[in-house]
């Protein structure tokens, strides 16, 4: 018999404004203390010099992390010219320099290079595995470190402001995207060297600025956050995936891991407008019950939801 699990079962979000300095597995922490929350979880790593939307899932929010990990992304940063450091950001050891200041003109004419779905190759000082180890422990214990060009995607790249010394920008991205290696790379194409100086993420899938809060603030509401409606639902992660009415009995048919057929779902009122093999979010009664795949004709459960 499992051990049962210590904390309140509590459902949902928190978007977290993530201070400087702070881990995203220290937020993690910090909510499920504040919260008394039994399962929690994050949807997208903030590196501790970045501040800014940490989505915080909890319960059986933790079933929808990988949309949010898929989601877009847009981040406010600047670059300083001049240096290359180790990590890529403020922390690193200046690696290299460079006398080249670019200019305004020098900069907006490289920024759609970078547009659309490019390689990447991301820093050494990185999560990413390498024969089962983490980018950054080869790095710290000064080992090789090998990664290959991946590709991601740029939607939009910005030139914010910009001074000699530095120039801040704004950029709308995909899953993977490394803004430290955006900052490594722009200011080599630009015939300089720089580092990621500043970086704050402001929007992370549904979530932006608007809709976090501070630590601090849950620190005031603590174990009450739940009934103080600072836990969004659930299916706020999924807002993008079209949403299927089944009635309860049906609902208990794909919990249980059945398949519902469309034909009887079609019957009784006008479906989404999806394709074959689409995720669509199963409700019943206003409640979400599963993500499942409509295939064969058929809806399927993919994730079952106990809410």
């Amino acid at each position: 018999m499992g051990r049962k699990r210590r904390g309140k079962p509590i459902n949902g979000w928190i978007a977290i404004d993530k201070p400087y300095g702070m881990t995203s597995t220290a937020a993690v922490a910090a909510v499920r203390r504040l919260t008394g929350a039994a399962k929690v979880g994050h949807g997208g790593t903030l590196d501790p010099l970045a501040t800014g939307v940490l989505p915080i899932a909890l319960g059986e929010a933790t079933k929808t992390v990988s949309y949010i990990m898929d989601g877009r992304k847009t981040y406010r940063w600047s670059v300083a010219w001049g240096e290359a450091r180790s990590t890529d950001d403020a922390e690193g050891e200046v690696v290299a320099t460079s006398a080249k200041r670019p200019t305004v003109a020098e900069i907006e004419a490289e920024l759609p290079a970078f547009l659309g779905e490019i390689e990447q190759v991301p820093p050494a000082f990185s999560a990413v595995k390498i024969d089962g180890r983490r980018a950054y422990d080869l790095a710290r214990a000064d080992l090789p470190v090998e990664l290959k060009p991946r590709l991601i995607r740029i939607d939009g790249f910005r030139l914010l402001s910009a001074t000699e010394e530095q120039a801040e920008f704004e950029v709308d991205c995909g899953k993977g995207a490394y803004i430290r290696s955006l900052a490594r790379d722009l200011a080599l194409k630009l015939g300089s060297c720089g580092y990621v100086c500043a970086l704050r993420r402001t929007r992370c899938g549904p979530f932006d600025e608007t809709r976090t809060i501070s630590l601090d603030m849950l620190q005031e509401f603590g174990h009450s956050a739940a009934s103080a409606n600072l836990v969004l639902p659930v299916e706020t992660a999924l807002d993008d995936i079209p949403a299927l009415a089944l009635t309860e009995d049906e609902a208990r048919r794909l919990q249980s891991g059945q398949s519902i057929p469309i034909l009887r779902l079609a019957a009784r009122r006008p479906l989404p407008s999806v394709t074959a093999g689409a995720t669509v979010r199963a409700m019943a009664e206003g409640r979400l019950v599963a993500l499942a795949r409509i295939d064969g004709g058929e809806v399927r459960p993919i994730r079952v939801l106990n809410l």
